[in-house]
């Protein structure tokens, strides 16, 4: 799942990825939305509220949305570069080590004290947004750009066009293409939604300690992948 890259990537695998990365980011966005009133996986919405204060001269709020649109950009830009430094170093560990650190962050801000994040929320709102750029950079990479779970406007249009395209393109090849791309797609945008649910209700129960069960489903991967790696490793050994 996080460790199969380029051409050894199959649909199952972006399948995993997607169900799995998708659902804490639906947990993350809602969750995040309830504590801090800020929306805390993608950048579009902070962008319009940008402009607005820009327009109204409201300078030091849109230096706020300034900073928001840029914790999500610096997630993404630590997350490759990451990527990069330890693919020199030891590729086992390449996609390890991001997932480490959204745990980190994830796991911090549970764990802090209601008055602590009512006092905090712009910086909470950052480290959230830090953490998701982190994540859809990671996943993007892994999944050669097939694969995003943070937003969902791009993927509702990818959706649109390729679904109108099922009326077009008729050759199995093709069919076969385009299923598997939607199937991608609705997997996703159901676990989000699934995600986004979860974090709601889970919310209003436990409040920010909801993002506990991010940290679970993270780790739970994590620990997945490298039984799935050994298991293989033992195998490839064994047929030798």
């Amino acid at each position: 799942m996080f460790r199969h890259r380029g051409k050894s990537r199959t649909l199952t695998h972006n399948l995993k990825l997607a169900s799995l990365l998708s659902f804490v980011a639906g947990i993350v966005n809602v969750s995040g939305l309830f504590a801090v009133q800020r929306l805390t996986t993608n950048v579009t919405g902070h962008f319009a509220f940008f402009a607005d204060e820009m327009v109204n001269k409201n300078f030091d709020q849109a230096v706020v949305y300034l900073l928001f649109i840029l914790a999500f950009l610096f997630g993404a830009f630590f997350s490759n570069l990451l990527l990069e430094v330890i693919s020199k170093v030891n590729e086992r560990f390449i996609n390890t080590i991001p997932v480490l650190m959204e745990i980190s962050i994830l796991a911090f801000i549970a764990f802090l004290h209601p008055a602590t994040i009512h006092a905090k929320v712009n910086i909470v709102a950052c480290l959230l947004l830090f953490s998701m750029g982190l994540q859809n950079a990671l996943v993007t990479s892994l999944s050669n750009s097939v694969v995003r779970t943070t937003h969902l406007t791009g993927l509702f249009t990818d959706l649109g066009i390729e679904l109108s395209q099922l009326f077009f393109y008729k050759k199995e090849e093709q069919q076969k293409k385009l299923i598997a791309s939607i199937k991608l797609r609705l997997t996703i945008i159901f676990f989000f939604f699934l995600g986004g649910i979860t974090g709601g209700y889970g919310y209003l129960v436990i409040g920010i300690k909801i993002l506990l069960l991010s940290v679970i489903t993270l780790i739970s991967a994590l620990i997945y992948d490298s039984i799935k790696f050994q298991l293989v490793s033992i195998k490839r050994k064994y047929l030798r």
